[in-house]
């Protein structure tokens, strides 16, 4: 019987979340994380050593308020291990302010950090400049799966990457388990073609996204 993520109750297991990666896959198949439940289930199903959780904040310097800071204040508080950076700003073509930051080098640092220390990896990423990392892990003898999606259009995750992990789960097969309910349906959204950029994530969703979590 499959368990939950491939998950074995004799390995030290670390979760690593690329947020902004993680966030628009779930969008662009219409459902919301359920961040609570997920630890939970890992929790549940391994010896849990950390669960981290990746994010270039927007600082807006009018107003010193990041929308996503709802978010990254209750997975602190909530058994999640936050690694934050600031956003750039900068104006684009149009005249529109926008930002962008990536997390790619913190999450691929405390990949290879920890690695000696655990049996298995969950990464939570679609992004294909991870597979270096990943077959530097393996090579430590660590399992490493790979979730993300290749059911939304475009698909989210890189060819490379599912080749390269050891197993791979598709997050529309997993909404029933850590999928938010309660809410309104969302409709799938468009995803962008890359993943790198964060100034999707800070179109003022993030407010009420978190609001009802307890």
């Amino acid at each position: 019987m499959t368990t939950f993520l491939g998950l074995r109750d004799t390995e030290k297991t670390a979760l690593f979340i690329d947020g902004a990666n993680l966030y628009k896959a779930a969008r662009a198949l219409g459902f919301d994380m359920d961040y609570k439940s997920l630890l939970a289930k890992s929790r549940a199903s391994c010896k849990l050593i950390r669960a981290y959780y990746y994010t270039a904040m927007q600082e807006d310097k009018e107003q010193d308020y990041s929308p996503l800071r709802p978010l990254v204040d209750w997975l602190d508080y909530n058994g999640y291990t936050m690694v934050t950076k600031t956003a750039r700003e900068f104006t684009d073509a149009m005249g529109k302010k926008r930002f962008k930051g990536s997390i790619d080098i913190e999450l691929a640092v405390d990949l290879m950090s920890l690695a000696p220390k655990l049996d298995h990896i969950v990464l939570f990423t679609g992004n294909g400049d991870f597979k270096r990392v990943i077959e530097a892990v393996q090579a430590q003898a660590v399992r490493v799966t790979v979730v993300s999606t290749i059911k939304s259009q475009p698909p989210m995750v890189s060819d490379d990457l599912r080749r390269q992990a050891d197993r791979f789960f598709d997050l529309a097969d997993l909404e029933k388990e850590i999928g938010r309910t309660g809410g309104p349906p969302r409709k799938p959204r468009p995803t962008p073609a890359t993943t790198d950029d964060v100034e999707d994530e800070f179109d003022g969703e993030f407010e009420d996204e978190f609001e009802d979590v307890d």
